[in-house]
């Protein structure tokens, strides 16, 4: 994504202008804060443009160097690894800001020539990709398409935010069922979330004719709901509704809602798709309510952590006690206990088998249910079995993040690894704020030997293990990911200073433990460092944590040390594990 974010100080604006236009019309996406939207927090609206660029380009100049906004600015891109400099008037940068290098400004009349601006742009385009002029327009396959963008959380409550988010999620199910109507995939329209948008640039960018923006207040008993759907080309209204209901009115105000979008745009909805978007799982608000919950802890909960899987049996528990036939609360339960019980070595909880079944048995179309069988059948060395359920669940679900990441998983252990990056990179695609699938994926990239695309994955474990770090501090999942995003970008120093403090922060994060011995012995090529951490964490793993040991390429530097192998084995014997199955 070429989006640019630019760093001056006020007095700077003529100059910070004259850039920003030359960056445009060389086709980047550029943000300065003469955009800040009204209705936000400064700081808030910084920080998210600032995450989302691929390149922040700093201009110092005498009053920069003074600003504690530009130098925040600065030492947040340089956290980043998308820092680019420039001086205006020949101040040198800053400490520690001195130590990269700096495009030279100084009396920058805006000619495209000139030496500093040729080194900018250098620099702008291998940070932040190819520039928008080079890229092609997506091509609409329908005469009218959508995008839903994500729905804004009114609630007063960051908490609701998976309600508001659960609503877009639907609406955008509903409409894609509409065959006359080509909507945009739910993971293209939420990279626009929490972003202050031009409606028509986002229908220009995304190929489609209208778009669908609203807002969701949930407090207490009652929901509103706002809605607008807009046109693309022109920026006009075509339909718009406020909803103020009762909470048990929910799958009433979808309904209408999708109805209004089809009535304005003038489709014809056939009986069997009017159909189709009335099943929605469950008839029971209350339960569909904790659902949502729960899918956005089973999301955004710290990997590692048990208790984001005990939390999640818990909301979805009863969530099927309230509704025995929601066949989509039955599929997260199992994942969580086969989560639980594998990964933690829970041997008290349920497998997820028996939950998984009654998922099926409900809905055989649910894909993510079949993911507990294969872990199943792969701990009892059924490997022909596993392998028969995985490719149902990829069948069922090819668009499926937990189906894709799981894929991911299961042909990393065979070894496979060219499939593997193929499941990972779809599960990116589909959520690419899932920092552990990002450091999977750049552990494939490194065995593959594809340099250019290993940094870029790198570069994602950074700013998102951050993203994830702001939110909860203690997310050592997060913390484990920064650390190997640093190593893989050669930052050692910063690595062992992120893993330094993730271990003071969460010292019984076994999960955490086992990615940092990866990344001491897989990145580092510290043999004795991975060791000692490994002695920490392979006598308390379960026996899903010690099959992948065994075959981690990231142990491929310690895995002749006899050592090693004790300590394998030992983990074996303790759990009684057979010899894993050969595979084909």
């Amino acid at each position: 994504m070429a989006h640019v974010f630019i760093s001056y100080a006020r007095p700077d604006d003529p100059v910070a202008c004259l850039i920003a236009d030359g960056l445009r019309e060389g086709g980047f996406e550029v943000w300065r804060d003469d955009e800040l939207p009204a209705h936000r927090a400064y700081a808030e609206v910084i920080e998210e443009r600032i995450n989302g660029a691929g390149a922040v380009v700093v201009l110092w100049s005498a009053e920069a160097a003074k600003s504690h906004w530009v130098r925040a600015e600065a030492d947040s891109a340089r956290a980043k690894l998308t820092l680019v400099q420039a001086t205006l008037d020949g101040t040198i940068p800053p400490l520690p800001f001195n130590q990269i290098q700096c495009a030279d400004l100084k009396g920058w009349d805006g000619r495209r020539d000139a030496a500093g601006w040729r080194k900018l742009v250098a620099s702008v385009t291998e940070l932040a990709g190819a520039p928008a002029a080079a890229e092609t327009a997506r091509e609409s396959s329908r005469e009218v398409s959508i995008c839903v963008l994500p729905f804004q959380n009114m609630s007063g409550d960051p908490e609701q935010e998976y309600f508001s988010d659960g609503i877009s999620e639907d609406i955008t199910t509903d409409l894609s069922k509409v065959s006359a109507l080509e909507v945009i995939a739910r993971n293209t329209a939420f990279t626009f979330k929490g972003q202050s948008v031009n409606v028509c640039e986002v229908a220009r960018k995304v190929g489609v004719s209208h778009v669908l923006e609203g807002s969701v207040r949930k407090v207490g008993d009652r929901v509103r709901i706002t809605a607008q759907l807009i046109d693309g080309r022109g920026g006009g209204h075509v339909w718009a509704d406020r909803f103020d209901r009762d909470l048990t009115d929910i799958f009433a105000i979808q309904d209408e809602i999708t109805k209004e979008i089809v009535r304005a745009l003038k489709l014809k909805l056939l009986p069997e798709e009017k159909k189709a978007i009335q099943q929605r799982g469950t008839n029971d608000p209350e339960a569909y309510n904790l659902y949502l919950l729960a899918r956005q802890y089973w999301i955004t909960g710290n990997h590692g952590d048990m208790r984001r899987e005990e939390r999640v049996m818990r909301i979805c528990g009863r969530a099927v006690e309230m509704d025995p036939y929601y066949a989509q609360a039955w599929a997260l339960l199992a994942m969580a206990q086969s989560s639980l019980r594998y990964q933690f070595d829970r041997t008290e909880v349920d497998d997820g088998f028996a939950a998984a079944h009654s998922a099926l048995a409900i809905d055989p179309t649910i894909a993510e249910a079949h993911l507990p069988m294969v872990k199943r059948l792969q701990q009892s060395g059924r490997a022909d079995a596993a392998a028969a359920e995985m490719e149902a669940a990829i069948r069922l679900g090819p668009e499926s993040w937990e189906v894709n990441k799981e894929a991911g998983r299961y042909f990393l252990m065979q070894r496979d690894v060219p499939s593997a990056t193929r499941h990972y990179e779809k599960a990116v695609q589909l959520m690419d704020s899932d920092f552990h699938a990002w450091a999977m994926l750049s552990s494939c990239y490194q065995a593959l030997g594809e340099r250019a695309k290993l940094r870029e994955a790198a570069k994602m474990m950074v700013s998102e293990g951050q993203r994830a770090v702001q939110q909860d501090p203690s997310n050592g999942a997060a913390l484990g990911i920064l650390a190997g995003g640093y190593a893989l970008l050669g930052e050692e120093e910063r690595t062992r200073e992120w893993i330094d403090r993730a271990l003071l922060i969460d010292p019984d994060n076994l999960n955490m433990r086992y990615n940092f011995a990866c990344v001491l012995a897989g990145h580092l090529h510290d043999g004795e460092g991975a060791l000692k951490m490994l002695q920490s964490t392979l006598p308390r793993c379960g026996e899903y944590q010690v099959r992948i040991a065994e075959t981690d390429s990231d142990f491929d530097f310690i895995r002749d040390d006899p050592r090693f192998q004790k300590m394998l084995s030992e983990a074996k014997q303790r759990l009684g594990m057979r010899e894993a199955a050969p595979t084909a």
